[in-house]
């Protein structure tokens, strides 16, 4: 074999052997840059509510009790958190050894919470600087379901009968505890929820779960409203204390692998002694929602509500009229057909398969009420109350169930 034939092997070899290692190194590279497994944005807008800042530092040092117990595996956990009406900072919550720390990622100067263009913002901000193949996401705040922030009207203010133009939010009454709009207390503060549902689409992201720390937000409207951008949905019926969630309790079961059994679990066992022992929780999974708008347009279209068993309905708010009955109950008042309502109770329970409560739920107005059918999630549709009897019409799930 000559010499010249020989360097050439040898070449070869070396610019094979050359390639195989860059090949190498670049697979490393990836793997070392692969997005983690999960990432949790935890959203606080600026509630305009002392009684609620404070109540957000609270979930956030518990929830970091649960991360100090448990640590951060494959998930990050990401807050956005407002520090004034003007002002809010988005920040990583680290742990080592035990310890959280809070890495600044970014500052905010008038940031907006309450628009498409700006949540979109706060959300792709969150993707860039923690890139993940799932993403979860708690709001906190007031909560008023799906209705719309107030007034929306078409009809001209002036034309407003007296009773609505004077309604009264939950958080304006004087009760004997805090309860916890999406958004603060006032119009420039609150959020609609197509508004959120658009604000998610636009950034590509499909939620694992959305967690509701609000009042009244297991609402089979705000469901629908949501379907295309979570998975499911976790929030409570009723109104939920100013506490909040206990996060110190349910926080490990909300990374990793999502339990949504234990996290109902966790909640009863909190609330079941707390000073205040009332409390309401249900995990809608948001891929049934579409079955369930198709038997509820069956049973709409074969029987109309009789209003005077309004009195009959389980209601789940303390407004006159009543805004928010549970769901389930009302099916059962309104169908007659004995096979199409087990029907519907069996793919409403497919809807709701986690909740939970306590014998009693409190309410700012009317103090404690009995809970006596408990599907885990509400329906306004039967409310003759003008705070929402022009606006439910014009809901995704009104206009799905009855055509």
């Amino acid at each position: 074999m000559s010499k010249t034939n020989t360097l050439g092997k040898s070449a070869r070899f070396f610019i094979c052997l050359l390639f195989l290692s860059f090949f190498l190194m670049s697979c490393v590279k990836e793997e070392v840059e692969l997005p983690n497994q999960k990432t949790l944005l935890m959203y606080l807008p600026w509630p305009e509510d002392r009684t609620l800042t404070k109540a957000f530092k609270t979930n956030l040092s518990d929830l970091e009790k649960a991360i100090s117990r448990n640590g951060l595996k494959d998930e990050k956990v990401v807050v956005f958190m407002s520090t004034g009406s003007t002002q809010a900072t988005m920040y990583e919550i680290t742990c080592k050894n035990g310890i959280c720390k809070h890495d600044t990622l970014k500052n905010y100067s008038n940031p907006s919470f309450t628009t498409t263009e700006g949540i979109a913002s706060i959300l792709s901000d969150m993707k860039r600087v923690a890139p993940a193949l799932t993403y979860a996401m708690i709001i906190g705040g007031h909560g008023m379901g799906w209705l719309p922030v107030y007034p929306t009207y078409s009809t001209p203010l002036r034309a407003i009968t007296t009773s609505v133009s004077s309604f009264k939010n939950y958080w304006e009454y004087e009760g004997a505890f805090h309860t916890r709009y999406f958004g603060g207390t006032i119009p420039e503060y609150q959020t609609d929820i197509t508004t959120l549902a658009d604000a998610i689409a636009r950034t590509g992201i499909k939620m694992e779960y959305i967690l509701f720390d609000n009042c009244y937000m297991s609402s089979i409207e705000v469901a629908y409203e949501l379907r295309n951008v979570t998975n499911y949905l976790i929030a409570s019926p009723t109104e939920i204390m100013a506490y909040g969630m206990p996060y110190a309790v349910v926080g490990e079961f909300l990374l990793g692998k999502t339990n949504y059994q234990a996290i109902c679990d966790g909640f009863y066992s909190f609330y079941s002694a707390y000073e205040a022992p009332y409390g309401t929780l249900a995990v809608t999974d948001c891929s049934e929602l579409t079955s369930t708008a198709s038997l509820m347009n069956d049973i709409n279209r074969d029987y109309t509500f009789d209003a005077t068993q309004l009195d009959s309905l389980q209601r789940m708010d303390g407004y006159d009229p009543a805004i928010f009955y549970d769901m389930g109950d009302y099916v059962a008042h309104l169908c007659k057909d004995e096979q199409l309502l087990m029907r519907f109770e069996d793919q409403l329970n497919r809807t709701v398969p986690y909740k939970t409560r306590t014998d009693k739920f409190y309410t700012k107005s009317k103090g404690v009420l009995p809970i006596h059918v408990y599907s885990g999630i509400t329906t306004s549709d039967p409310s003759d109350n003008p705070r929402v009897s022009i606006d439910k019409t014009k809901t995704g799930w009104y206009r799905a169930t009855h055509n």
